[in-house]
């Protein structure tokens, strides 16, 4: 067979034909350039809150480093940061935290950062510079100069008072340099050269390679790393291995590493599996079935205009492939022009949404991104999108006979037998069967409509089971609670009598009135052991301890006469209110309160969704617990037995373990199974806990500091207690500080509005996608039938009767998209929202219909209008011209 050169024949074919089509061209750049819109737009919005977050993740994190190796040596720290994986690194060495007022509500660190390290953790000075070693000089930012009292001018002194491994220390500094403060930034750093780290160490006596905390003074290395952000625990892991080293089990070859979670990609590598990556592909493939709607009805309509054309070019030798080529032709100039349109509207209305949808979440930077991937994405899911389309129409064209074609009205398939219809024929039947011709153009405009409505509802019955009364309860309690600042602050040293809250604060709070109802818990401050067995203390210790250690700490420890190991316990005293907001499992909290009675609830946890893990306690419902209240321990060498003696008498870097030798033994029943809400408990792990009643607790353990006060107030009385609060816990008594819902519960709504804007965006966009098939669905119908009409016309149908059965064919489909909405809505739901109720633990599925109750009207609307103002333009032709052109 012989090859013919033809190529540019084709090509000249096919610019021909599209010119001759100018409307139809604009159509179809306007349906490519909307379809460009939405990929562009989604992308850009997603990048934009990925970008937010990750901002404000890097600020929560204190920094942008990719990972880093923790408490290292000089030695190791000097052996690892030249590893060939390593782009950029960064040395910090922590020295010490203040935490007395003023600065017992923020977080401050004292150390040293070389350039790279400042630079990641947000502290490059806005005014002066970084300390040079040898001088006393400091930078910091605005706000610990704020608490400090100190104008920010550079040469300006400050003596700032913190502990060094346990040791408490005074220096003067001379500032150099600051920055602004951020206060979505936890940290708050005084950074001091080097120089002055070694010799405030030396001063107060503390060997980095011996301190008590593993920390102070010890090598951190932060880095940047050549892979980027995809694997950073496997890089960092590989790194480590090419040294020698591990960061899985402690021993001579381990180092502790970080891993900036901060980092999105990084989350998405780690939580990788299959259902997830099912879930992406999903949601990529509903976004390119979304354009692939409104293209293919483009191209579907373009090739039904000009079938007689390929008919005409099939009588000449032109071949299924060629035809093929020419309406590819046609869809890939046709990209060019709708593409980039499509990326700037796109981006543009992303990044106008984007501020819009981030201001609904609390603490999350705006940024509109310019990201490269956004462009390149959106115009590659746009032309892949446009080259799907072309490929049915294309075939169908491929497949036309030159007969069939000049036969050719609007019937779907070409080759389809018609079937006489015996019955009556009315305007609704012969709009019914209208719809008939093209069955599946039918069914993608109703799917196309009927998609939008399944995303609004959705949304809808996503933001309406977000349950505020879950998610606050799960930080508060009641109204309002108050307590120590440090009782809030995250890495806290733990409660002690320091802590404690006084009368005249609680009578200060009273004096405002409006209280319905409060209590106290009161926090141990006193030693505390309980006797376990040895399989539920290793049960318990294994999954931070590997097995040598485990038997190292098991060996370490005390046993009664039954051999069971003493155990710290952590204890609770709690008055009626709230004992009133635990969550009893099982038993009776009202044997607490029995006169001359020795009764405890044994504290269980629960995970996010409220469900309790009975694993993390070992006392059920009736068991004698033995509480052992220490007053006086003793220290020894557990390898030669030696005894030291109190603490202040053992040797410094000796090896010792303590035991008590004077204290009272208490046996308890076990009333209850409790689990206590965030709010009210430590708020920090490590011991089994067991609650009293207030009296029982001061009486047995001789100790009353007030961990909390927790109580509820009357609606009018809130608002003026939440000022009251904040104006006494900021100027009157900043020593304290307090949690109120009204905080939490703004926090859900903000939250709560972004999904909804989100949803609704995404929705609106859809829903356009839609609206246009509609009005070419409805177009195509009445531009292929002007030959048809206008012989029904001929023949006596009034133009209202043709109307009127054009209106019942909109309303045919707008019906169709209600009913497939809903059957969807209803077939979906309970599966869809079980994994939303999966990712997010306040979610209660509630499903509604109201979307689809509200925006069935507006279809009913367009299933009126679009038909009328379609057939309107048609109309403007006489029938003898709409028969004449017909026929040409």
């Amino acid at each position: 067979m012989m090859k013919v050169s033809n190529g540019k024949t084709i090509r000249r074919l096919g610019w021909r034909s599209m010119r001759a089509a100018r409307t139809r061209n604009l159509v179809a750049i306007a349906a490519i350039a909307l379809t460009t819109v939405l990929f562009t737009s989604l992308f850009t919005i997603a990048m934009s809150i990925n970008d937010g977050f990750q901002q404000s993740n890097f600020r929560q994190v204190g920094g942008w480093s990719h990972g880093g190796f923790k408490y290292l040596t000089e030695e190791q720290f000097h052996e690892l940061r030249d590893d060939p994986l390593i782009d950029e690194w960064g040395l910090r060495r922590f020295l010490g935290m203040p935490r007395e007022v003023p600065f017992n509500k923020s977080h401050v660190e004292v150390g040293y950062s070389d350039a790279n390290e400042a630079h990641w953790m947000y502290c490059d000075p806005v005014e002066g510079r970084l300390p040079q070693e040898g001088t006393d000089e400091a930078a910091t930012d605005t706000h610990v100069l704020e608490l400090l009292g100190v104008a920010p001018e550079i040469g300006a002194k400050f003596t700032v008072t913190f502990d060094v491994d346990g040791h408490p220390t005074t220096q003067t500094f001379t500032l150099c340099g600051w920055w602004e403060y951020d206060e979505a930034i936890v940290a708050n750093h005084i950074l001091i050269p080097e120089s002055r780290v070694d010799a405030i160490l030396d001063e107060v006596g503390v060997d980095p390679a011996a301190s008590a905390d593993g920390m102070t003074g010890s090598w951190n290395l932060d880095v940047m790393l050549k892979g980027g952000s995809r694997h950073i625990e496997q890089d960092l892991n590989q790194i480590l291995a090419d040294h020698g080293y591990q960061s899985e089990a402690a021993g001579d070859d381990y180092i502790n590493t970080g891993v900036n979670w901060g980092y999105t990609g990084a989350q998405l590598s780690d939580s990788m599996d299959p259902l997830t990556m099912i879930a992406i592909g999903a949601v990529l493939a509903l976004i390119i079935f979304t354009g692939y709607l409104i293209i293919y009805n483009v191209f579907q309509i373009s090739v039904t205009n000009d079938i007689r054309f390929y008919g005409l070019l099939k009588t000449i030798g032109t071949t299924p492939r060629q035809l093929r080529r020419i309406i590819r032709q046609q869809a890939l100039t046709l990209s060019l022009a709708g593409i980039p349109l499509g990326l700037v509207i796109g981006w543009l209305v992303g990044g106008r949404l984007t501020p819009v949808i981030v201001a609904q979440l609390d603490g999350v930077v705006s940024v509109a991104s310019a990201n490269p991937l956004i462009f390149v994405g959106a115009a590659g899911f746009s032309l892949v999108t446009v080259l799907l389309s072309c490929r049915k129409p294309g075939r169908m064209a491929g497949r036309v006979s030159p007969i069939e074609a000049v036969r050719y009205t609007e019937g779907g398939n070409l080759k389809r037998k018609t079937k006489r219809n015996v019955k009556g024929v009315s305007l609704f039947s012969m709009a019914w069967a209208n719809l008939g011709r093209s069955r599946g153009k039918s069914a993608i405009t109703v799917i196309s409509l009927s998609l939008a409505v399944v995303l609004l509802t959705i949304t809808a019955t996503i933001t309406r089971g977000f349950d505020m009364d879950k998610y606050v309860s799960n930080f508060t309690a009641s109204d309002f609670i108050v307590a120590d600042a440090g009782q809030f602050q995250t890495g806290g040293e733990g409660f002690n009598t320091d802590m404690g809250i006084p009368q005249s604060v609680i009578d200060d709070i009273d004096a405002q009135g409006g209280i319905t109802g409060g209590g106290l818990v009161y926090g141990e401050t006193s030693a505390v052991q309980e006797f376990v067995t040895e399989d539920y203390y290793r049960s318990v210790w294994s999954r931070w301890n590997d097995p040598e250690t485990l038997d190292l700490m098991v060996a370490s420890k005390d046993r009664n006469e039954d051999g069971l190991l003493s155990d710290r316990a952590q204890l609770y005293g709690m008055e009626q209110f709230p004992l009133d907001h635990l969550t009893v499992l099982d038993g009776d909290l009202s044997k607490l309160s029995e006169p001359g009675g020795r009764y405890v609830a044994a504290v269980y946890s629960d995970d996010d969704y409220g469900n309790p893990e009975m694993d993390s306690h070992w006392a059920r419902l009736g068991d004698t617990v033995t509480l052992r209240y220490v007053e006086e321990f003793e220290y020894y060498n557990p390898n030669t037995g030696e005894v030291y003696g109190p603490l202040e008498n053992v040797p410094a870097g000796a090896n010792y373990v303590s035991r008590a030798v004077k204290y009272r033994d208490v046996e308890y029943e076990v009333a209850a199974l409790v689990v206590v809400p965030r709010a009210l408990s430590y708020r920090y792990y490590g011991a089994d806990e067991f609650i009293m009643n207030d009296q029982t607790f001061i009486q047995d353990t001789g100790t009353d500091s007030v961990m909390y006060y927790a109580f509820d107030t009357t609606d009018e009385a809130n608002a003026g207690m939440e000022t009251f609060l904040q104006d006494y816990t900021e100027n009157v008594n900043p020593q304290f500080d307090y949690e109120s819902k009204a905080t939490y519960a703004a926090e859900f709504e903000g939250m709560r509005a972004m999904f909804l804007m989100l949803g609704g965006a995404l929705s609106f966009i859809v829903g356009l996608v839609g609206v246009l098939n509609f009005f070419n669905a409805i177009l195509t119908g009445i531009t292929v039938r002007k030959r048809e009409f206008a012989v029904l016309q001929s023949i006596g149908m009034t133009g209202k009767q043709l109307k009127t059965m054009l209106v019942y064919e909109g309303l045919l489909y707008a019906l169709g998209a209600v009913v497939i909405s809903l059957v969807l809505a209803v077939v979906l739901s309970p599966l869809a929202f079980r994994a939303v109720g999966n990712l997010f633990w306040f979610f209660t599925y509630r499903f509604t219909i109201s979307p689809i109750l509200i925006v069935a009207p507006i279809f009913a609307l367009l299933g009126i209008l679009v038909p009328l103002a379609v057939y309107r333009s048609v109309a403007k032709s006489t029938i003898v011209e709409r028969l004449r052109e017909a026929e040409a």
